[in-house]
């Protein structure tokens, strides 16, 4: 059932019209235009990833300025993810209702108010609270950087301005890598909330000079909507917080961890009962539960989980080296170029049926990596990381924006109500592929780490003759600073173990990144035998008719 207009339709030429309601119209543009579209793009698209980025790069350093424990820092980074991957429930009815200018000026405006007040947050409880209130905000400026760059476009290259305008986001991270010694060097956090809040300004003001063409305006919203939004908000939040606490706490030792799973469960069936039953539901449950679309969004979550070799392993192992961000900046650099050649490769190659072939190449890039990674030591700096993570950046440029076209393309066969229900779900398979990769990598590092732990322990034998040699010469170098030798004795014990310990974490996280290596090349194995298959089947039996539109359930 189409939703009534609220406003007159302007008399567009076909090629002008809206893709659909929510959507800007696409006038033809002078070529300065379209630049300026595309820079105001690219600076809501950093806005929007660029506060988390830098929260997540420097929680070490927040932790300590803040005197909080790693468990509790870690809530900073998780209270964004806990509002911006549940705020297009509401934020895309919003740009149909009320349009795209309101929306741009109203998401980016309480954006920049929320960066600011980041400023005044002296306590870790306001701190807190101003970050989930900026992951809803900001999940405004992260849609505007793929609004601004479809109207760089033509709309014959809609394709390609999708993929920029998606890839915007996944140049944060590596760029708030380079830019935080700097910033730190300046003044603590504080400085990093600086930069944030003027880039919001920055990006408030583009988007207010520069606004984007008028679009349809429909009833959207309907009053069980916010009963649905009250259900899976507060369940989303607490699937994340147990999700970030779990390697933190252990699963097993936190009763709570379990209680907080159980709630969310059922308040995403109760979500889920309201929807199933409602005549024009705000999520199309019947669409989620058919095959091809779980089997799509856990592809999805894959490709994201894979992502997390880098994010939490090669940091975390540079981290347990010793390695500071102003070592790790060269490495970013190639991170950075790596992720910027896969996103113009993929811009520059896309087409209606190059999707499969470069996710494949995506998820070829990641095991390769992670094969790379798997025979690193305690004597390796972070440019020794150089090919492995260019390697998986370009895969990380190339694979959102062909997953996002093939699930769009699924979702429209249904219909443009549907696009709701694919925003949504995709948001949720690309942070939860994100968290649970950092927990079932860090989980697993932790249990390869006492594994090799014991097995090293082990050979530390007083009897053994390269363990008295080795306590030989670390006493040796304590000499001229310690000189008992009771003193010296006890001290290179301690600094034996803690050695031991090092190696046993260097090799757990070489067990880490064989792991994601394994996951990725058995991924690529079944992709390449399901394409097989297809082929032979067509050969023997013909191409199968193509899927017709079908209604809305």
């Amino acid at each position: 059932m189409n939703a009534p207009l609220l406003r007159p339709t302007p008399d567009w030429a076909e090629h002008e019209k809206p893709a659909l309601p929510g959507s800007a119209s696409m006038p033809a543009h002078r070529p300065a235009e379209r630049v300026a579209y595309a820079a105001v793009a690219v600076l809501a698209g950093l806005t929007g990833g660029l506060g988390t980025a830098l929260m997540t790069a420097n929680l070490p350093a927040l932790q300590g300025a803040l005197g909080l424990e790693p468990a509790e820092a870690a809530w900073l980074s998780a209270a964004y993810a806990m509002t911006n991957v549940t705020a297009n429930l509401v934020l895309f009815k919003f740009r149909q209702q009320f349009g795209l200018r309101l929306f741009a000026e109203i998401g980016l405006g309480a954006y920049a108010v929320l960066a600011l007040l980041h400023l005044l947050a002296d306590t870790p409880q306001t701190l807190l609270l101003l970050r989930a209130a900026s992951g809803f905000a900001g999940a405004a400026a992260s849609s505007l950087a793929i609004l601004y760059m479809i109207q760089a476009f033509p709309r014959a290259r809609i394709g390609q301005a999708l993929v920029l305008g998606l890839g915007i986001a996944s140049l944060a991270a590596p760029l708030a890598w380079l830019l935080s010694p700097s910033l730190l060097d300046l003044g603590q956090w504080h400085r990093l909330a600086a930069f944030e809040a003027g880039l919001a300004l920055l990006a408030f003001a583009a988007v207010v000079s520069l606004k984007l063409p008028p679009g349809i305006h429909i009833r959207a919203f309907e009053p069980l909507d916010f009963l649905t939004f009250a259900l899976v908000a507060p369940a989303v939040a607490l699937l994340v917080g147990a999700a970030v606490q779990g390697p933190l706490r252990w699963w097993t030792d936190a009763p709570w961890l379990g209680a907080m799973l159980a709630l969310a469960v059922a308040l995403l069936a109760a979500a889920f009962a309201i929807e199933h039953h409602r005549r024009n539901p705000l999520l199309r449950t019947r669409w989620l539960l058919q095959p091809a679309t779980l089997a799509f969004l856990a592809g999805a979550l894959l490709l994201r989980l894979l992502t997390t070799e880098q994010s939490y392993g090669v940091v975390s192992l540079l981290r347990t080296l010793g390695m500071g961000g102003e070592q790790m900046q060269p490495l970013f650099a190639v991170v950075l170029a790596g992720t910027l050649a896969g996103l113009l490769l993929c811009a520059a190659t896309f087409g209606p049926r190059s999707a499969p072939r470069q996710l494949t190449a995506a998820v070829a890039l990641f095991a390769l990596a992670g094969w790379l990674d798997a025979g690193h030591t305690s004597l390796d700096r972070p440019l020794d990381f150089a090919a492995s993570q260019f390697l998986l950046s370009m895969g990380l440029g190339m694979f959102v924006g062909p997953l996002v076209m093939t699930g769009i393309q699924q979702a429209l066969k249904r219909g443009t109500d549907h696009i709701v229900t694919f925003v949504v779900a995709f948001a949720l398979t690309q942070t939860f592929g994100s968290l649970l990769g950092n927990a079932a990598l860090s989980t697993w590092q932790q249990h390869r780490e006492h594994v090799h732990s014991a097995a090293l322990t082990a050979q530390l034998s007083p009897t053994d003759a390269r363990t008295v040699e080795r306590l030989r010469v670390l006493g040796a170098g304590l000499a001229p600073a310690v000189t008992d030798p009771a003193q010296r004795r006890t001290l290179a014990a301690a600094r034996l173990a803690a050695d031991t310990r090092r190696e046993a974490q260097v090799r757990a996280f070489d067990d880490v990144f064989a792991l994601t290596g394994a996951i990725a090349a058995s991924a690529l194995g079944a992709a390449l035998l399901l394409a097989l298959a297809r082929r032979l089947h067509r050969a023997v039996f013909g191409p199968a008719p193509a899927d017709a539109p079908r209604g809305t359930p």
